[in-house]
């Protein structure tokens, strides 16, 4: 068991490490070998945990989902939580992990920036990556117009308004460098609490 835990610390420790590097080169120019340099580890080291650089970013993306995750369903089981209420703090924690993720966020535009280039389409990888988290939040709205707490609306088109206020703290975070993006939480709470059945 403890080698499976020395393993997993290990990997984090390698992630963190490949973060820097992949903020420093880009995820173009960022290499296996430069990531085994900066772990002070040879490649052949680094095969053990991670077969290639994309694995590194893949596994780097999935760790902040199930980290997002984790904090949306523990949110989603308070039970003496308003649903409008409840879908605020969802929202709320997932601006939360971004500005805490912000290091990770600059790579994934600097990747997404690198498909465009390369004529792949962006777009695709980024809903296919991001669907669950629009359910999770759709299906809140939906469950808050049933319980009759919250107004019977188009749940796409709300869906979309909500997921849009994220994207626009990620634009916030990475493109504009804005350490904090508080005002974005003061738009979610606006735009869920005009939603609200009283």
């Amino acid at each position: 068991m403890s080698i499976v835990v020395e393993h997993e610390k290990r990997r984090k420790e390698i992630l963190e490490k490949a973060l820097d590097v992949f903020v420093d080169e880009g995820f173009e120019d960022a290499t296996f070998q430069k990531i085994a340099d900066r772990c002070g580890i040879t490649r052949t080291t680094l095969y053990i945990y991670f077969k290639n650089k994309k694995e590194i970013f893949n596994y780097s993306i999935k760790q902040l989902l199930q980290e997002l995750e984790a904090d949306i369903t523990l949110a989603e089981k308070q039970k003496n939580l308003h649903s409008a209420d409840k879908l605020i703090k969802v929202l709320t924690l997932i601006v939360g992990r971004l500005e805490e993720n912000q290091r990770l966020l600059h790579v994934i535009l600097n990747y997404l920036l690198y498909l465009s280039k390369s004529e792949t389409d962006p777009d695709s990888r980024v809903r296919r990556r991001t669907i669950r988290l629009r359910h999770i939040i759709a299906g809140m709205v939906i469950a808050g117009i049933k319980a009759g707490e919250l107004a019977p609306v188009n749940v796409k088109t709300v869906d979309d308004l909500l997921y849009g206020l994220l994207e626009c703290a990620i634009f916030r975070l990475v493109v504009l460098h804005r350490t904090s993006v508080s005002e974005i939480n003061k738009s979610i709470a606006l735009t869920v609490n005009n939603l609200r059945i009283n």
